[in-house]
Formats: C-alpha cells, sequence, structure tokens
C-alpha cells in the first residue's frame, strides 16, 4: 500500500473507530472496485433485458426511448440523496446506520428491514431472470426447459457458487466485479452496435411513439386499460427496477480506502453510467425490432425474438455468452451487498441469531454466516414466489422504501439535529432532492403492486404484519441501535479485541 493509501487506510479506521465499530473487514477496494460493485448489480445487462417484456407489451417504443430518461432521472435523485449521507457515515449497512443517526432507532431498524428485505428477493430476481435468460439462450444445447424444479435445482447450485466466491473473500469477489464492470460497458456497446447494423430499419419515432398494447395486444404482460399513462408508468418497473442495487457502495464503505470520498461519487457514476448504457442499448433494441405488433405480443421473450430475427447466429450466441456472465457477477455482487447489510445490522443486535450472524472469519475476513444466510433466504423467496413479476415489483417497493427512509429522516434533521456533513456536500440542495425522493417513492409502490403484480401486495401485506410483530413483540424492548455517545467509548475494549481476532490490515 502506498504512504497515500495508508493514510486513507488510517483516517478510514479512526472514522469508523468514532462511530464505535472495529475494523473487522479487509479494507482493500478502489473507487473503481466500489464503483464496479454498484454497476455489477445494477447490470443493465441483467434487469435491462429480462425486463423488456414490460416496456414493449406496455407503452411500445416510448416505454423505452422516454422510459428510460425518466427513470434514470428518478434513480439520480436517490444516487444524489445517498451520496451526501454516505459521505457523512461511510459505514457497512450505511442505509440502516444513516436512519438509525438521523431519525432514531426504530426508523433505523425498519430501514434495514426493508433493506434486506429487498436485497434477499433482488437476488431471487435477479438469478431467476438469469435462469429464464439461460434456458432461451442456450437450454436447448442442455435439454432444460422453463420449470419449478428446473429452476430451484438451477438456483440452488447458482447461488451457492456465488456464496462460495463471496466466503473466499473480498479480493476473489473484487476482481470478478472489476471484470463485470467492463464486461458490461462493453456488452452494452457490442449489443448497440450489432442491433443497429443488422437492424432492418431505423425508424427514430419509435422512440417517443407512444402505443397502448396492454392485454391481448400486449401479450396479456399488462391487464387491459385505456389508460395510456398508466401503462407507461408499469413500464417504468423496467427501469427503476434495473437501477437498483448502487447502495452496494455504500454496504462496502469499511472495505474501501477514502470511504468518505470514493463512496459518494461511485454511487452516482455507477447510476449515470448504468441509464445511459442501457438507453442506448434499449434504443437500439427498439429501432432493431421486425414488427412493432409482433415484438408487443411476445411479451418477456420479446428480446429473444428481436435477436433471432435480426443477429447473425455466432455473433448473436457470442453476446449471449458475455450478457450470461455478467448476469451471473450481478447475482454474486448481490450477495456482497446482501450480506453486509446482515452482518452490518447484527452488529448491532438487529436480527435474530446476531452473534452467529456478525462472525467474520479471520482467515477470509468475510462475514460467512451472513453471506451463506442471504444466499439461502434468496433460494427459500424463490420457492415461495418464483414468478419473476412479483419478485420485481417486491424489489421495487422494498428497496426504494428503504432508499427513502434515511433521506427522509435527513431532510428533517438536515440543519437541526444534523450539522456534521462529509466531504461530499451539495448543501442545502439536499433538502430538495429528498422531497423527490419522497414522491418518487409513492409513485414506485403504486405502480408496484398493480395488476397483475398485486400478488406484491399480498406479500408486503405479509412482510408489514411480520414486521409489525417482530419491532412491537421483540426488538422494541431489545434493540438499541447503532453505538451513539457514552456507548462509543464504551466500545473501545471490544474494537480492540475484534481487530485482533482477525488480525489488524
Amino acid at each position: 500500500m502506498s504512504n497515500t493509501g495508508a493514510t486513507h487506510h488510517a483516517a478510514d479506521v479512526k472514522t469508523l473507530h468514532d462511530m464505535g465499530y472495529a475494523q473487522e473487514l479487509s479494507r482493500r477496494m478502489g473507487h473503481f472496485s466500489n464503483f464496479a460493485i454498484s454497476f455489477s448489480i445494477i447490470c443493465i445487462l441483467s434487469g435491462g433485458i429480462n425486463s423488456l417484456g414490460q416496456g414493449t407489451s406496455g407503452a411500445g417504443g416510448a416505454a423505452l426511448g422516454i422510459g428510460w430518461i425518466v427513470g434514470g432521472l428518478a434513480a439520480l435523485m436517490f444516487a444524489l440523496g445517498m451520496a451526501q449521507l454516505s459521505s457523512a457515515f461511510p459505514t457497512a449497512g450505511g442505509l440502516y446506520h444513516w436512519s438509525s443517526i438521523l431519525g432514531g432507532r426504530f426508523w433505523g431498524w425498519l430501514t434495514a428491514w426493508l433493506n434486506l428485505i429487498g436485497l434477499i428477493t433482488v437476488l431471487a430476481a435477479i438469478n431467476v431472470g438469469t435462469f429464464n435468460f439461460f434456458v432461451g439462450s442456450f437450454g436447448s444445447f442442455f435439454g432444460i426447459e422453463l420449470g419449478y424444479w428446473s429452476q430451484l435445482i438451477f438456483l440452488i447450485v447458482m447461488t451457492g457458487i456465488q456464496a462460495i466466491i463471496n466466503h473466499l473473500g473480498i479480493q476473489v469477489t473484487t476482481k470478478l466485479t472489476d471484470l463485470s464492470g467492463y464486461l458490461i460497458l462493453g456488452g452494452a456497446v457490442l449489443l448497440t452496435v450489432a442491433l443497429l447494423a443488422y437492424a432492418p430499419s431505423h425508424d427514430f419515432s419509435r422512440l417517443w411513439t407512444f402505443t397502448n398494447y396492454s392485454g391481448a395486444a400486449g401479450g396479456n404482460v399488462w391487464p387491459q386499460t385505456s389508460s395510456i399513462v398508466l401503462i407507461f408508468f408499469l413500464g417504468l418497473l423496467l427501469p427503476i427496477y434495473t437501477l437498483t442495487g448502487y447502495d452496494a457502495s455504500a454496504h462496502t464503505s469499511e472495505e474501501t480506502v477514502g470511504a468518505a470520498k470514493k463512496v459518494p461519487t461511485a454511487i452516482i457514476h455507477s447510476v449515470v453510467w448504468a441509464a445511459l448504457f442501457a438507453w442506448l442499448f434499449s434504443s437500439a433494441f427498439v429501432l432493431a425490432i421486425p414488427d412493432m405488433e409482433e415484438a408487443a405480443k411476445q411479451g418477456w421473450n420479446v428480446f429473444f425474438y428481436v435477436m433471432d430475427s435480426t443477429i447473425p447466429a455466432k455473433l448473436k450466441y457470442f453476446l449471449y455468452a458475455i450478457i450470461l456472465l455478467a448476469q451471473f457477477i450481478c447475482g454474486l455482487a448481490t450477495v456482497t451487498s446482501a450480506s453486509r447489510m446482515t452482518f452490518a445490522f447484527a452488529r448491532d443486535d438487529g436480527l435474530p441469531g446476531s452473534k452467529y450472524l456478525r462472525t467474520v472469519n479471520r482467515k477470509h475476513r468475510t462475514p460467512v454466516h451472513a453471506i451463506w444466510t442471504s444466499a439461502a433466504l434468496a433460494v427459500g423467496f424463490t420457492a415461495f414466489a418464483g414468478a419473476y413479476s412479483v419478485a420485481v415489483s417486491v424489489t421495487s417497493i422494498a428497496l426504494y422504501l428503504s432508499y427513502t427512509m434515511p433521506i427522509a429522516a435527513g431532510l428533517f434533521a438536515y440543519g437541526n439535529s444534523w450539522t456534521k456533513m462529509g466531504p461530499w456536500d451539495m448543501g442545502p440542495a439536499f433538502r430538495v432532492i429528498a422531497v423527490f425522493c419522497i414522491g418518487i417513492a409513492a409513485v414506485v409502490f403504486y405502480v408496484g403492486v398493480q395488476p397483475p403484480n398485486d400478488l406484491a401486495l399480498k406479500v408486503v401485506g405479509v412482510i408489514g404484519l411480520l414486521t409489525a410483530i417482530a419491532w412491537f413483540g421483540i426488538e422494541n424492548r431489545r434493540f438499541k441501535g447503532p453505538p451513539i455517545g457514552d456507548r462509543i467509548a464504551a466500545r473501545a475494549a471490544e474494537i480492540a479485541a475484534a481487530e485482533a481476532a482477525v488480525g489488524k490490515a
């Protein structure tokens, strides 16, 4: 490590100590690696492809040409708000910590609960989407078809491999997510060029033309409605769901050198670049569609319909291989994010079995029990609600609510109880961003529970019931929240012991 890196490392550890935590995880990530882990989870080659049917079978070309611009700007609002908070409080499980400090222990506990649910369900949705993509691209070569048991076995194996790689240390994971960053950018460019080169025509008016494909005209992806506004907003689940996971940069703050400066910009860059490249290849996709009416009828299969109709076989399968690898690493990075949130929450006794879940492996410096628990819960969720569309809706609702809560707490705390900002500071403009985020979250919730995803409302209802039981029955009396005030000083001996146990890095 260079002298500059060592200086940043020492400052990072001191900041962590000042917040009452030990440097147990291995702090080795640089700026690109921190960016790449969020970029890998956003993975425009995963949700951006697997969810295309939500747009093309809704409002048609405009759902992608305009939808990605609207969805990208919405996600950018959250990224800016999150950047402000991550700079001030650079800890693992950042959202939970921010909410607790700015909004109180219940607000923090609820944020952590929702964020964990969102991370577990997004891991499930990503890996279900990867299975669907694998079957559509290479399934015929291996004799694998869509089905409950084939999906479950595939997910157990794939999620298990993702957990093993995470278990072996952040170095292995970051090498793969660094690769994924280049893979996604290169794959998106290659896909865009191929689609434009082999497009039967270039009718750019498709990108802003609204057509109502609800009901049978769109393969029944969305129920019949006469409202083009509603069907456009339903199609926004494509960019909104895809542009999630950038909280991973915050969750890996304790593994990033110079976190207070690097994490905020990594969050923003991951959203900006993902939205830009997703808009480019989505626009090229719309231009390459041979027949818009026929494409709408394809529903969730629309990507393969266009690829089979336009791209030569050898190039097509090469692109499929790139996309499949990127989707696998997307799930891998999500295991990293979910496990760090689990670890951070358990570190403050916020979960049942917290003593078990906060354990850090001495050799690999990873929260191994949190890793395997997150992976198992994701597989369990798919066994219960394996439908991709339901997982997408639950994920979008839970994650965007958890993103909104610390930002909303910051809105009221800014300039009052929260006066010390980090080195990345947008000033009073944060309040304006926070108001936008609250409004966007309300829209996401409304859209996410519309038919045919009304099952998502039932799932959210069950989650709400379990949340109330957990808080009022157990956690209200037991959970103290993150250390503040005298509790930080009281942890000095505990911090020293924890760092000695893993070997200070």
